[in-house]
């Protein structure tokens, strides 16, 4: 079983930006799809973007399209997040899991698991 481990949130003024990481331990992504979701206060979580492990193809929410890029590292067996032109409503709890699941579409909390313990990200006006 794959362990995960956010790292990388913090307080940034709107406009600003962050590189999250998750790194995994245990064994490696090998193929696995890898997603990134996050969770603001009161609301469900969301799917953010999603990498494939062996050929990089990568995808975004509407949301984030064009702000934030995900990106992979091989040798550190590390996923990143690059979040620029943040936004207020970018504040949430960042969380990176594994696709467990060929049942749902790579874009549902369903598809995923061994979720991290996620990394905050506040955004502030």
């Amino acid at each position: 079983q794959v362990q995960l481990v956010e790292s990388g949130g913090g307080l940034v003024q709107a406009g600003g930006s962050l590189r999250l990481s998750c790194v995994a331990s245990g064994r490696t992504f090998s193929s696995q799809t890898v997603g990134w979701f996050r969770q603001a206060p009161g609301k469900e979580r969301e799917f953010v973007s999603g990498i494939t492990w062996n050929n990089g193809y990568t995808y975004y929410a509407d949301s984030v399209k064009g702000r934030f890029t995900i990106s992979r590292d091989n040798a550190k067996n590390t996923v990143y997040l690059q979040m620029n032109s943040l936004k207020p409503e970018d504040t949430a709890i960042y969380y990176c899991a594994v696709q467990t699941s060929s049942v749902y579409l790579p874009r549902f909390t369903q598809a995923f698991g061994s979720w991290g313990q996620g990394t905050q990200v506040t955004v502030s006006s």
